[in-house]
């Protein structure tokens, strides 16, 4: 019985090797991730996105409301923009504002659609143009709590990142698009030190962390006009202005992979 069995199992043929789970990128040999840019184990939505899975992607992400406000124009802007913008498939993206999880929502969706180009959006309240920011801080320092809660003070990003990463789309060139759109706008050498800044930061640590090479930055937008129907004297713009140079400067973006050198500095 024991030599049948001996014979039996040496004719056996070689079990398939288990196969290699799919959709996750590894991490750059040497590179350290905070435990805030890790991905979480939930499964994300399936895309509704009707384009071929073939295309490039630029995804744009917009933040829910936040310091007691009813909107946000920043995701009110990527629910209104086209599907495709200069060839490119357009997926959107929610994002919490809070610390932290912000990253890790921003991070799967990364994931999920592999793309081309990550452009975050926010509000900047008091602001009269779209500012496209330069240069994100690794610091957070919360005037207000977040939406969770949180107010971090003095507090790294990322223990072991960079002082600050530059953004890597074309600030110049998206700049003088959006104002050739008709719409005004500026480079911006300030994110902030909330939400909007942590995600910037956040994204681009993520990205050089894990090695994709995306490019990635960041657009400030005023209030929408409904917000300041209170406020007297604070600048607002349309949502439908805003969505038109968010659109002008992906297509920049699509379409300059080495930025203009033109003056875009301030004096303060």
């Amino acid at each position: 019985m024991h030599r049948r069995r001996s014979r039996e199992r040496r004719n056996e043929k070689p079990r398939a090797p288990a196969p290699t789970p799919t959709g996750k990128r590894r991490v750059r040999e040497g590179a350290v991730v905070p435990d805030s840019l890790r991905l979480s184990k939930q499964r994300p939505p399936p895309s509704n996105s009707r384009h071929p899975p073939s295309a490039e992607v630029v995804l744009v992400t917009g933040f829910d409301c936040f310091g007691g406000e009813t909107i946000n124009p920043s995701w009110e802007i990527c629910r209104r923009l086209p599907r495709e913008i200069a060839g490119l498939r357009v997926e959107t993206c929610l994002v919490p504002c809070e610390f932290r999880r912000s990253i890790e929502v921003v991070a799967e969706a990364i994931e999920r659609h592999r793309p081309s180009i990550v452009l975050s959006v926010g509000q900047a309240g008091g602001r009269s143009r779209l500012g496209v920011e330069r240069v994100a801080l690794n610091v957070d320092d919360a005037r207000i709590p977040d939406n969770a809660g949180a107010q971090p003070v003095d507090e790294a990003i990322a223990s072991n990142g960079p002082p600050a990463y530059f953004a890597t789309i074309p600030v110049k060139a998206m700049a003088r698009a959006i104002r050739a759109a008709g719409i005004p706008a500026e480079v911006s050498n300030s994110a902030g030190t909330y939400v909007c800044n942590h995600v910037m930061y956040g994204v681009l640590h993520f990205l050089a962390a894990s090695g994709q090479k995306a490019r990635a930055g960041f657009i400030h937008v005023p209030y929408a006009e409904a917000q300041v129907l209170d406020k007297r004297d604070t600048p607002a713009m349309s949502i439908e202005s805003m969505t038109a140079g968010i659109a002008a400067a992906i297509e920049a973006a699509a379409r300059t992979k080495t930025d203009i050198a033109v003056a875009e500095g301030t004096l303060d």
